[in-house]
C-alpha cells in the first residue's frame, strides 16, 4: 500500500542501527580500545590459564586457578621491565641527546652511494644536509608533542590497570556472557551466530598468539644480530621492532627505515651486513614464519590490508592501524557466514515453495 516494502524497510533499519553502532563505537573510541585490548591481553592469558586448570584440585576454585596465572605473568612482566628499562632508557636518553649532532655531522660523510653516484656526492650531500636543516627546526616543536603524548599516557595509567582487571573478568564470565548473548537470538539466528562466534574465537586466538611469536621472534632475533654486528643503539633498535611488529605491514617497515636510519647517522661501517641480515630475516618471517603462525588465523587480500591501514590511521591512529586487520578479517566472517546462511535459507525456502506447489497440482 503506497508502495510500502516491508522487506526493504527492514534492511534500512539494519543499515541504520549498524551506522548507529559505528557512530557510538566512534565517539566512545577510547573505551571500545581499552574493551579491545583487554579481550587480546585474555587471549593471550587464556592458554596458561587453560593449563593451570588441567592440574588444579578440584577443591581449588577456578577463580584461584584464573588470578594465579595473572599474578604471575603480571609479575613477570614488572621484573623484565624493572631488568630491562634501565638499559633501555639510558640508550633512548643517548640518542636523543646525541641526534643533534648526528643529524649535523653523520651523514656528509658516511653516506653510502652507489659507485655511478659518487661524482654527484657534492650536490647530494649539500641537498641532504638542506634536508637536515630544516627537520632539525621542526624537530623541537616534534619533541614538544611527543613529550605532551607522553603525560597523557601517563595521566591515563588507570587504563594499564583496567585492563588486565576486564582480562580476569573475560576469561572467568566469557562463556556466560556467549550463551547469554545467544539466548537472545532466536533458533534460527543463534546457528548463525553461532557459527560466527567460533570463527571469530579462532581468529582472535591465531591472530593474537601469532602477533606475540612474531614480536618475540623479532626481538630475540634482532637483539642477538645486532649485539653481535655491534649496531649502535642495539638493545633499543631490538625492543622498537619487536613493538612495532604488532602493528600488521606496517610496522616492520617503520622499524627497518628506523634501524637503518639510525645505523647511517652514527657512522656505522658495517652498513652492507646489516641490510642482508635485515633482508634475510624479513623473507623468512615475511614468507615462513607468518604464514606457518596465520594459517588458520587472518586470511585478507593485501589490497585490502593497505586500504584498511590508511583509513585505520585516519580515524583512530597508531590504534586504528592496529585494529585494521582484525576489523577488516571480522567483516569477513561475518558478511560471509551471513551470505552463505541466508543463501541456503533461501534456497530451502524456493525447495519447500516448489515441493508445496508441486503436491497442490498433483491432487488437482
Amino acid at each position: 500500500m503506497l508502495g510500502f516494502d516491508v522487506g526493504a524497510a527492514r534492511k534500512v533499519w539494519t543499515a541504520f542501527l549498524i551506522a548507529l553502532l559505528f557512530l557510538v563505537i566512534y565517539f566512545a573510541s577510547t573505551t571500545v580500545l581499552v574493551v579491545v585490548f583487554a579481550v587480546f591481553f585474555s587471549y593471550l592469558m587464556f592458554p596458561m590459564v587453560a593449563l593451570v586448570e588441567r592440574v588444579r584440585p578440584r577443591r581449588v576454585p577456578r577463580v584461584a586457578s584464573i588470578a594465579f596465572v595473572f599474578v604471575v605473568v603480571v609479575g613477570l612482566i614488572a621484573v623484565v621491565g624493572s631488568v630491562f628499562g634501565v638499559e633501555l632508557q639510558d640508550q633512548a636518553t643517548r640518542l636523543v641527546t646525541q641526534l643533534p649532532a648526528l643529524l649535523r655531522t653523520g651523514v656528509p660523510n658516511r653516506l653510502p652511494l652507489p659507485h655511478f653516484l659518487e661524482p654527484l656526492r657534492e650536490r647530494i650531500v649539500d641537498f641532504v644536509r638542506s634536508q637536515i636543516e630544516t627537520g632539525s627546526d621542526k624537530a623541537v616543536p616534534l619533541a614538544r608533542s611527543l613529550g605532551l603524548g607522553v603525560v597523557h599516557a601517563a595521566s591515563n595509567l588507570i587504563y594499564l590497570v583496567l585492563i588486565p582487571i576486564l582480562s580476569f573478568l573475560l576469561i572467568k564470565d566469557g562463556e556466560r556472557m556467549r550463551d547469554a548473548f545467544l539466548a537472545l537470538l532466536n533458533k534460527r539466528h543463534r546457528v548463525l551466530w553461532n557459527e560466527i562466534v567460533d570463527d571469530l574465537n579462532v581468529l582472535l586466538s591465531k591472530y593474537v598468539r601469532a602477533l606475540l611469536f612474531l614480536s618475540l621472534a623479532t626481538l630475540f632475533s634482532y637483539g642477538v644480530a645486532f649485539s653481535l654486528l655491534r649496531v649502535p643503539y642495539a638493545f633499543l633498535l631490538a625492543v622498537s621492532a619487536g613493538l612495532l611488529e604488532f602493528v600488521p605491514f606496517a610496522g616492520p617497515l617503520v622499524a627497518v627505515a628506523i634501524t637503518l636510519v639510525v645505523a647511517v647517522f652514527s657512522g656505522y661501517p658495517h652498513l652492507l651486513w646489516l641490510v642482508i641480515f635485515i633482508g634475510l630475516y624479513r623473507l623468512f618471517q615475511d614468507y615462513v614464519l607468518n604464514p606457518y603462525l596465520m594459517s588458520e588465523g587472518v586470511e585478507v587480500s593485501p589490497f585490502l590490508v593497505i586500504v584498511g591501514l590508511l583509513a585505520g590511521d585516519q580515524l583512530g591512529g597508531v590504534a586504528g592501524i592496529f585494529l585494521a586487520v582484525p576489523v577488516i578479517a571480522t567483516l569477513k566472517i561475518v558478511i560471509g557466514r551471513a551470505r552463505v546462511f541466508y543463501s541456503s535459507s533461501h534456497e530451502q525456502g524456493e525447495a519447500a515453495r516448489r515441493a508445496l506447489t508441486g503436491s497442490n497440482d498433483d491432487e488437482a
